[in-house]
């Protein structure tokens, strides 16, 4: 189920258009790395906070559907901590920290190459009855 699942995350065109690609997968862990381009920039010349916010959910939406049953994100909430530049290259950890039947909560942390940390991130997810299913 892991493969297939990771499959599909890295299949997303929105995901491939920002440049992202999911490193690792487990249950409840994911990694997703982003490679910026001048199309991520904001007008000061560094990542969009959009940009970042989408690596956050990706990371996020892979770890908390990584038990095969179907997640979706009912709360985010994100500190930017530091600017990124287009020339890092960007890597989101998502970690569960809680799972129940219906909700589970994970962190988040945004860091460049070099390990310094970008942005850090609480998200929680309401987990539905009903498995993924893969065509």
């Amino acid at each position: 189920m892991l493969e297939r699942l990771h499959a599909k995350v890295d299949e997303q065109p929105f995901a491939r258009r920002l440049g992202m690609r999911l490193v690792e997968l487990r249950e409840g862990y994911s990694k997703v790395e982003m490679e910026p381009s001048d199309d991520n920039k904001n007008f000061f010349g560094t990542v969009h906070g959009g940009a970042i916010f989408s690596l956050i959910d990706q990371a996020f939406g892979a770890a908390a559907n990584s038990h095969g049953t179907v997640a979706v994100a009912i709360s985010v909430t994100v500190d930017y901590l530091r600017p990124a530049s287009p020339d890092e290259t960007l890597y989101a950890e998502a970690r569960e920290v809680s799972r129940t039947r219906r909700i589970s909560t994970y962190n988040i942390e945004v860091r460049n190459q070099d390990g310094e940390l970008k942005a850090a991130c609480l998200a929680m997810a309401y987990r539905r009855d009903e498995r993924i299913q893969f065509e």
